[in-house]
């Protein structure tokens, strides 16, 4: 399954910026599907992540500011990014799992894409 990233960029304190994803491949089914980022020197740590029945959850940092959707037809999910700081510089990676076309399970991994919040 492979997993395509686009929207990432440089943004200003206070502006917003909208990440999109789109998977491809022998699909079955997409059971949660959603974003993490890194930013140097840390660890991965959760964004949002939604759930192929719409429950969302999201890292205790972007709740309130950020908003994940998904479009189950389109094997897509994004997410719109509010409020944007400093802090929230980092690669933002997208991640699906769920179950390929021969059953077998798959937790895939996009490439990432860079966004940079700055004066």
């Amino acid at each position: 399954v492979h997993l395509r990233e686009s929207g990432g960029g440089l943004v200003q304190p206070g502006g917003s910026l909208n990440l999109s994803c789109e998977a491809s491949g022998s699909i079955f089914s997409i059971n949660d599907m959603g974003w993490y980022r890194q930013a140097p020197g840390k660890e991965r740590e959760l964004v949002a992540i939604t759930s192929s029945g719409g429950i969302a959850k999201y890292g205790d940092s972007v709740r309130g500011r950020f908003t994940i959707s998904r479009v189950n037809a389109a094997l897509t999910v994004t997410l719109q990014m509010n409020s944007l700081k400093p802090e929230d510089t980092a690669v933002y990676y997208c991640n699906a799992r769920g179950y390929e076309s021969d059953w077998k399970t798959y937790d895939s991994w996009g490439q990432g894409t860079q966004v940079i919040v700055a004066s």
